[in-house]
């Protein structure tokens, strides 16, 4: 789908193949986003959902077709400090003590700014108060339940204020108020105009913000439109978001979890 007539879409991928290995995981995948959207990306496990959002930002390599994001090619050449991205189930710790504030703060670093800000405490504690967690900005992140750790990655994403946030799985895992937390954040910003790609396994707290669905299946778009209706199997991570049009197939293929890189965010 495409956005309003004129406009430069903020996501533009075209015929994207992604091969990792031997498997064959994308097989020529079009999806437009334009401003002001947000798209929710559904499918079973293994339909592809993860690897589609790394490509987009450049993590994984594309075997063939293309992306463009803000109206660029993928690459150097892409403004990506007005690009969010949360990576699915990743921890906010590392090998060295840091604290929410110090993690949230790496996310104002891209490629053109390789030091902090004088003011990355004040813009660090903001995009903490936006996820619910400015009174904990000193804590060190292993103090953290896993639900609060997953809220400071996405401090981090919004630190920078970005016009474009792609998050993968963002509530997966979650205990329940921090996924209220995280809804209740995302209406605001979409409410100020954040355009918004998010995969998900059930729509949830996000339904009515979500603007279109679009389903992958065996690496291939078979949905691409409104919404599906609110039923408590697309809660189950082996859902296979069956459509009318969408026919029966064998199981999923095998995603191998690989973390390349190109032009774009570090895996």
């Amino acid at each position: 789908m495409s956005g309003p007539s004129g406009a430069t879409p903020v996501i533009d991928a075209r015929d994207v193949r992604v091969t990792l290995g031997a498997s064959t995981i994308l097989r020529g995948v079009d999806l437009t986003v334009a401003t002001g959207e947000v798209v929710a990306l559904l499918g079973a496990n293994g339909s592809g959902k993860s690897t589609l959002v790394r490509s987009l930002v450049g993590i994984l390599p594309l075997a063939g077709g293309s992306v463009r994001l803000l109206g660029s090619p993928l690459g150097n050449g892409v403004p990506w400090q007005r690009v969010g991205y949360v990576p699915q189930r990743v921890s906010a710790q590392s090998g060295v003590p840091s604290t929410a504030r110090e993690v949230v703060a790496s996310g104002l670093l891209h490629g053109r700014r390789l030091r902090l800000p004088r003011d990355w405490r004040e813009q660090a504690d903001a995009a903490l108060d936006m996820v619910g967690l400015r009174d904990r900005a000193t804590d060190a992140t292993s103090e953290l339940s896993g639900g609060q750790q997953q809220r400071v990655l996405i401090a981090r994403a919004l630190a920078r204020r970005p016009d474009l946030m792609i998050l993968d799985e963002p509530v997966a895992g979650v205990d329940q108020p921090s996924q209220e937390a995280f809804a209740a954040t995302m209406r605001r910003l979409v409410e100020e105009g954040l355009t918004v790609l998010v995969v998900l396994h059930e729509l949830g707290a996000l339904a009515p913000l979500v603007t279109r669905a679009v389903v992958l299946r065996h690496g291939k778009v078979v949905h691409d439109g409104a919404p599906p209706a609110a039923s408590a199997a697309h809660g189950h991570a082996e859902h296979e978001h069956l459509h009318p049009h969408d026919p029966a197939s064998t199981g999923p293929l095998p995603v191998q979890d690989l973390g390349l890189q190109q032009g774009g965010f570090t895996a």
